[in-house]
């Protein structure tokens, strides 16, 4: 007897990751180039590898604090203050189990079933169905692809509200396209909360992948004292920790009680060994950050030239994150095109399809890896561009 009928529909409709589907498809071709998945493809550093390993070997291997062990919500007010220049009570940072768990608390504390979520897109796809398994609906408003770039209008935005409104969910630098809001962007943003009593739910994890010098703008420069901002963060991105699975939450201090309940239902708490690694990443990393932004900097120019020099792919170098989000001339169904470049052209991209709606025409390709290797399906790609009618 099968027990699909009986599954909620909430969980039946959670959609299938388009990425995933070509990662699946062409995993095991031989040479491939992968630049399907968001990550680097450089190991965690040792010294954060030996932070974790001497905590282990010391045997903290038991329950422990849902909200994160002390040591690393100081370590993450640290970190916050010397980012932003201010000077963050720990009360308000919450270590989670991995950058999408932070994301699953949070729309699980704001919206529920009758409400809505807006969201920027296109956008990584794990927000709107993290919104939809909450029982919100997921509300897109596409940033404008013109001028050469990506640029999101807040009127829009501000339609987009309606009484079932809870939260704005933005991602900058954004993943897929690069976007990165400006200060002014993010006023009118904040503005917009202000007016309709919304809670801006921030997706700040590229922000260290700026190319246009230091960190990229953040909700951290242009909020006052109460204004409703969620941060939801990672360890992935910055310190090649993707597979720790460890993030965090910034919120105000009296939503602690609430967010460690939730963190309680749903992991119970991050490994201990795991958060030493952490507190070592915020404390002794920032060379490795450094090494890693100068070599996605890199990376960028050679993919996107290459790409750019074909004339027939529209794309905008991106000013943040670390992915070149690309059109091909003629090309409208880019998940079909998809597996055949990773057939003809042995390099790994994601469908735009997997970003949102408006999306079907682009590719994703993430540029964080070996220079070497970027540049080689940099030329796989033009190659292949310049071989289709």
């Amino acid at each position: 007897m099968s027990l699909l009928p009986k599954l909620h529909p909430r969980a039946l409709a959670a959609p299938e990751s388009g990425i995933v589907a070509v990662i699946n498809y062409a995993r095991g071709h031989e040479g491939l180039i992968p630049l399907w998945a968001g990550e680097g493809d450089l190991p965690t550093p040792d010294f954060i590898g030996r932070a974790a390993a001497r905590s282990l070997a010391e045997g903290e291997t038991f329950y422990t604090w849902q909200r994160g062990i002390p040591e690393l919500r100081r370590a993450l007010a640290g970190y916050t203050a010397r980012l932003y220049g201010t000077a963050p009570d720990p009360e308000r940072f919450f270590v989670t189990g991995s950058g999408m768990h932070a994301i699953q608390l949070a729309m699980t504390a704001l919206a529920g079933p009758g409400e809505e979520a807006i969201f920027t897109g296109p956008l990584w796809p794990n927000f709107s169905a993290a919104a939809a398994l909450a029982g919100a609906q997921p509300v897109e408003v596409l940033l404008e692809s013109r001028d050469g770039g990506w640029h999101l209008d807040p009127a829009r935005l501000e339609a987009a509200v309606t009484p079932r409104t809870k939260a704005i969910f933005v991602n900058t630098p954004n993943n897929p396209t690069g976007w990165t809001a400006d200060h002014a962007t993010l006023r009118a943003m904040l503005d917009i909360a202000r007016r309709h009593g919304l809670t801006i739910v921030a997706d700040e994890i590229y922000s260290r992948f700026f190319y246009e010098g230091g960190r990229a703008p953040s909700f951290h420069d242009v909020m006052e004292e109460g204004d409703a901002v969620v941060f939801v963060n990672s360890f992935s991105k910055n310190w090649a920790m993707t597979g720790w699975r460890m993030g965090w939450i910034e919120a105000p201090a009296e939503m602690g009680a609430v967010i460690e309940n939730l963190v309680q239902y749903s992991n119970s708490g991050v490994p201990a060994f795991l958060q030493k690694g952490a507190v070592a990443a915020l404390e002794e990393g920032e060379d490795f950050v450094a090494s890693q932004i100068e070599r996605a900097h890199k990376a960028r120019d050679l993919f996107c030239d290459a790409l750019l020099a074909t004339n027939r792919v529209e794309m905008a170098k991106p000013a943040g994150a670390f992915y070149a989000f690309f059109a091909v001339d003629g090309m409208q169904d880019t998940r079909a095109a998809a597996f055949r470049i990773a057939d003809e052209a042995g390099v790994g991209l994601a469908p735009g399809t997997a970003f949102g709606s408006g999306c079907g025409r682009f590719l994703r390709a993430c540029f964080h890896r070996r220079l070497d290797e970027v540049e080689e399906a940099g030329a796989r790609l033009a190659g292949w561009i310049g071989r289709q009618a």
